[in-house]
């Protein structure tokens, strides 16, 4: 398809659409001199224009000069750009604007800088292409120097040698040292009762509200950052308003648990209409989630539920387990894999929970029972995986639930007489839990052993973990050698001795109380 010849003309936007191919070689010496003519004509009427402003914000000297983003002029020009021949430029623009609203129904051109070739130069003799320094403009490039060198040429009589070596105007230069001055005059140190309001607001907000920003740097530069902070609030919100944020992007950052708001960590597929606030309220109950604090407030005035749904199964001081199943509670059972989504990156299974069933870990207080954490298992089972998926609640981490999450996992293993492992892949926080669980069991076994053989196969039906998981730790804890033949274990006391240390400081009240058990396997599904 052959190429259609472009005239310079300007786009809606105040860039100019320029063809400065090849293509008026071949056309007819009157086409060229009319093309010349109307970006000539139009250029001049726009350099005008913008010579007016500049006579115009000469006499506010205390407002600053527009920056290049702001395409203002970097300089005074003394250019008189008055014509003889005013109306016949009128007439012509004219002309022009009647042309180019004739062609309003074709689409949209791509912009000048979509299709230009960057590399070219200006094809004025003498010229080197600096003319940047005379038009601040976004989007500077060859087109516009030759623009300018025939604005110039037209306008003055003769050919500018060198864009480049207009000086910036006095303007800008005494803008310029205020601003220096001004710097200069902060005082970097801050006063003793600056810090302390700096103590005081940070104590009363946190990371809830901004931190105090007076004092910290000038009053120029912390207006720049109050004006591109606004801009790009602005712009953020007209990219949601539209509907082009990207699908499957986390909009989710924050949600309201109880009484802690967490941060997400992954993206999880929630409905489109509430994957795109940026916080979500959940009642940490029933684990229903809402858009705004005034429907979670009148929720949690009518929600009945203070614990999880399902048979309570296990109960020692605070801590509870409840056993549900996700085919006769599939709304709790999917919620909360939705919930899980939000802090685990390998997750997969979030509707089709009717499969499985959810053992959820609680705390209780007076309130009632909180989410602590939880881990699902299929209810069938042809590889002996205990746990399917395993979670604790960023609040809860660092305190020994994972722990306890993990051996009630093995105790029901061991109620149902099989050997378990985990479901891989594993995430990392997951990981890190099950090697420290298989360290720590290893080494108990081995402190309790008073024999002279250990084997592998026994400890697998003690423990109930998979002899593979076994293996695999004693290696790592160089407590497996090979020697004639044979596999060793050796019986490590430094590492016995290490753990016995640790266990008596840390106590036993996160622990599993195999006695506070009451529950016997399910019979079929």
């Amino acid at each position: 398809m052959p190429r259609r010849k472009r005239n310079a003309c300007s786009s809606s936007d105040g860039t100019e659409d320029s063809d400065f191919s090849a293509d008026h070689t071949d056309s007819s010496e009157s086409d060229a001199h009319v093309n010349k003519n109307t970006r000539l004509t139009r250029s001049s009427l726009r350099l005008s224009q913008n010579s007016q402003d500049v006579k115009q914000a000469t006499d506010q000297d205390e407002s600053p000069p527009r920056t290049p983003t702001g395409n203002a002029h970097s300089s005074e020009s003394d250019i008189d750009v008055s014509s003889p021949n005013v109306s016949h430029d009128e007439s012509l623009a004219k002309e022009l604007s009647l042309r180019e609203s004739s062609l309003a129904h074709r689409p949209k051109r791509r912009r000048f800088h979509e299709s230009y070739n960057f590399n070219m130069k200006c094809p004025t003799p003498g010229c080197n292409s600096l003319g940047k320094q005379l038009f601040y403009t976004v989007l500077y490039t060859p087109a516009v120097c030759a623009i300018t060198c025939a604005i110039v040429t037209a306008v003055v009589g003769t050919r500018p040698h060198s864009l480049s070596c207009i000086a910036p105007a006095e303007r800008q230069l005494c803008y310029k040292e205020k601003v220096t001055e001004m710097r200069r005059k902060r005082n970097s140190t801050p006063l003793k009762e600056h810090k302390e309001k700096y103590v005081e607001h940070r104590q009363a907000h946190g990371a809830s509200r901004e931190p105090l920003l007076e004092n910290i740097t000038s009053d120029y530069d912390l207006e720049l950052f109050r004006k591109a902070q606004a801009r790009a609030s602005d712009d953020l919100e007209k990219l949601r308003l539209q509907g082009q944020v990207s699908e499957g992007s986390n909009m989710i950052k924050t949600i309201v648990f109880g009484r802690y708001e967490l941060d997400t960590w992954y993206h999880s597929p929630y409905p489109e209409e509430y994957a795109r606030l940026g916080r979500l309220y959940m009642c940490e109950f029933c684990l229903k989630y809402m858009k705004s604090q005034t429907i979670l407030r009148r929720h949690m005035a009518k929600c009945v539920w203070k614990h999880p749904p399902g048979d309570e199964i296990y109960r020692k001081g605070v801590i509870s387990v409840f056993e549900v199943d996700g085919k006769k509670n599939k709304i709790y059972c999917q919620n909360l894999c939705l919930l899980a989504k939000l802090f685990l990156d390998h997750k997969t299974l979030y509707y089709d929970v009717e499969p499985f069933l959810f053992y959820v870990m609680t705390e209780a207080d007076n309130t009632g029972c909180h989410l602590v954490g939880y881990f699902s298992k299929e209810k069938n089972s042809f590889l002996n995986y205990n746990v399917s998926c395993i979670l604790t609640m960023p609040q809860y981490m660092r305190q020994g639930y994972g722990k306890m999450l993990i051996d009630f996992s093995y105790l029901l293993s061991k109620v149902e007489e099989k050997v378990g492992s985990p479901e891989r892949p594993l995430s990392d926080l997951g990981l890190i839990s099950y090697r420290s669980y298989w360290k720590e069991v290893l080494l108990r076994y081995l402190y309790n052993f008073q024999g002279k053989e250990i084997s592998i196969k026994e400890i697998s039906q003690e423990t109930a973990v998979n002899p593979v998981d076994i293996v695999s730790t004693l290696q790592s804890l160089q407590m497996l050698k090979y020697w004639k033949g044979k596999h060793l274990v050796l019986k490590r006391q430094d590492l016995i001795d290490d753990w016995r240390s640790k266990e008596i400081k840390r106590g036993s009240s996160k622990t599993i109380d195999p006695t506070a058990l009451k529950w016997s396997p399910p019979k079929g599904t």
